[in-house]
């Protein structure tokens, strides 16, 4: 589906054309400078951040699968193991991972392959959303990435993820470039995901 004239403002969610798929717009952003905001005070409590370096492939997969069901997250369920696993292990590539009392609870994914940094995953383990977390995280991953050299800092998140999503991004120094409206196989339907996941967002007709 052809992009969106472009508006700050997310464009309505269009109708599926095609049984068993799901209509989303994916909204990109970018950030060309570092923030210039103080950083984010850190949140109370016994929480560190640290690079998984190497991840192993189950670990990765624990976290992305456990982040990633209430949003719909399918493209690396699907990803063969050893394609998978070359990604992660790429030593531009770098995986975060937050602890809470030596839980974790959350992780980011930071891709420096290419001149534009992508943060290309980040969220919270579903027990600690709601607990403040994901405004500091994601400022200390926007710092990572800026320290490490990146040029230009690029996200992207769709009408699947948390509404507050967009707005944290923005709230962050992100700012949109353009919305994408697209079609996607429910990976519900498929046995990818169970039943049960992406609660907000009905199975496909």
């Amino acid at each position: 589906m052809a992009d969106q004239p472009f508006s700050l403002t997310r464009p309505a969610v269009p109708a599926a054309s095609r049984p068993g798929h799901l209509p989303v717009i994916v909204t990109y952003l970018q950030m060309t400078a570092p923030p210039a905001h103080e950083p984010v005070r850190q949140p109370k409590g016994n929480l560190s951040l640290l690079r998984a370096n190497p991840p192993t492939w189950s670990f990765y997969r624990y976290l992305y699968d456990t982040v990633g069901e209430p949003w719909l997250w399918h493209e690396r369920r699907r990803m063969p193991r050893k394609e998978l696993e070359r990604s992660i292990l790429d030593p531009l590539v770098e995986v975060w991972v937050l602890y809470v009392d030596g839980t974790p609870a959350g992780f980011a994914e930071l891709d420096r392959r290419t001149s534009e940094t992508d943060l290309a995953y980040f969220g919270l383990i579903p027990d600690f959303i709601g607990h403040k977390l994901g405004p500091w995280v994601l400022d200390s991953i926007i710092r990572k990435a800026w320290e490490g050299g990146a040029k230009k800092l690029l996200v992207n998140t769709c009408t699947f993820d948390h509404p507050k999503a967009l707005p944290l991004y923005q709230s962050m120094g992100f700012v949109p470039t353009r919305h994408v409206a697209r079609e996607v196989r429910d990976p519900r339907l498929d046995g990818v995901l169970p039943r049960s996941a992406g609660e907000h967002i009905p199975l496909a007709g």
